[in-house]
């Protein structure tokens, strides 16, 4: 019984897998337009965040829609596929949870922030009008 459960969870992540990549495709918001000095300080801002992602996770996908919104360069890191990424978010932020974002201060410390709302409203307050 077991195996059967497994199996059917398997296949049917294979056959929603390709249907949520396609959706987040064809659902993908236009990007917030900034000077190019703007962006250019957004994106070294950038440079100390990280998202800890699975590719076809549905909470993931919210997550750079946002950052596709809000016009940001964002390392994504494959948590799920990314033995080194993974062995990362586990023991910067103690659960191996995605999403999981990130965000490092000038001292070099980094803090983890998991939840797609909580990580979308910290993107919005900084990043956004």
């Amino acid at each position: 019984m077991k195996w059967l459960l497994r199996t059917f969870f398997r296949t049917l992540r294979l056959i929603l897998t390709p249907v949520l990549l396609l959706l987040e495709r064809l659902s993908a918001p236009m990007g917030l337009v900034r000077a190019p000095e703007a962006q250019a300080d957004v994106d070294r801002q950038c440079g100390d965040l990280a998202l800890y992602q699975f590719r076809s996770c549905p909470f993931c996908i919210k997550v750079r829609q946002e950052m596709r919104r809000l016009s940001l360069n964002i390392e994504k890191r494959d948590a799920q596929h990314d033995a080194a990424h993974r062995e990362a978010l586990l023991q910067g932020g103690g659960k191996p949870m995605v999403p999981c974002l990130r965000i490092r201060d000038e001292q070099g410390n980094s803090r983890w922030m998991y939840e797609s709302g909580d990580i979308i409203e910290y993107l919005r307050g900084r990043f956004g009008h």
